[in-house]
């Protein structure tokens, strides 16, 4: 295979780098490569084309989603999936009579264009490369070293689908315990999760180890109790009080029994026994 310098390839190429190289539309909706990366702005790629050395490129896509390739000149390979990007490149040369049968390979070397965030109570958390057309949430979160210690077990989701804004949450425990795909959604380019700080009940009095305690789903009074390592000898059960907020933020004091549930904020006080 050799690259024809002839005047009628130079006239060809002349008419090509007056305009950018656009996507057929079959190419557009080829599902096989619905699932691909797509290249965005900022990306690096390294093109290759077999036994063509002169015409491999490493270049980054521009903001418009441009290149600038050797022959074919300004071609737009933003939104394309590799594989999409990598037939446009080998149709431009086809056609031009650059290359009879040019195989081109492409290369992603830094990815840039398609990122997310991962904010909040995760270990390490930051904006990270979305490197795969499907890459789902826990996908991220791993990437982002997973929900720290003082997580919370609810995802936020927050980002656009179809120019629309999207805000989801996901149960992680629910979601691993089900195993659906279809709960842990797809994350793109722009999405932002936030992994709040978990709930805490307050135990203070005559308990072993007071402080603030994780809610757990379904926790009883009983149960928040023992995680502060039960009550002291001069405790008592009838002296128990939980101070909570109500809807109106005002505080109500409750004389609960034990299998009780504690909710998010509660203040469990232990009175000390009067005999």
């Amino acid at each position: 295979m050799t690259i024809r310098t002839t005047s009628r390839v130079l006239a060809l190429c002349a008419a090509l780098l007056a305009a950018p190289v656009v996507v057929p539309a079959s190419a557009q909706t080829n599902p096989a490569a619905a699932s691909e990366y797509r290249l965005g702005a900022g990306d690096v790629v390294r093109i290759s084309v077999y036994q063509n050395p002169d015409l491999q490129l490493e270049a980054r896509v521009s903001e418009a989603g441009v290149i600038s390739y050797p022959l074919l000149g300004s071609v737009s390979i933003g939104g394309l999936g590799v594989t999409q990007a990598e037939k446009l490149i080998a149709d431009g040369l086809r056609n031009g009579n650059f290359v009879k049968q040019p195989q081109v390979s492409i290369l992603v070397v830094q990815v840039r264009g398609n990122q997310a965030s991962v904010l909040g109570q995760v270990n390490r958390p930051g904006r990270f490369p979305i490197e795969s057309g499907e890459m789902r949430l826990t996908e991220l979160l791993a990437t982002a070293g997973g929900v720290a210690v003082s997580g919370a077990d609810i995802v936020t989701l927050v980002g656009k689908r179809n120019g629309q804004p999207l805000r989801r949450q996901i149960d992680l425990p629910t979601l691993f315990r089900s195993g659906a795909a279809g709960d842990d959604p797809i994350v793109q380019n722009g999405d932002t999760i936030y992994v709040d700080r978990a709930p805490f009940v307050y135990i203070y009095g005559e308990v072993q180890r007071p402080g603030a305690m994780r809610l757990e789903r379904g926790m009883t009074l009983l149960q928040a109790l023992a995680t502060g390592g039960g009550l002291t000898q001069r405790g008592t059960e009838k002296g128990i009080r939980v101070h909570r907020k109500d809807a109106t933020g005002r505080v109500q004091v409750l004389q609960p029994v034990m299998d009780d549930q504690v909710q998010e904020g509660d203040v469990v006080y232990v009175r000390e026994s009067l005999f």
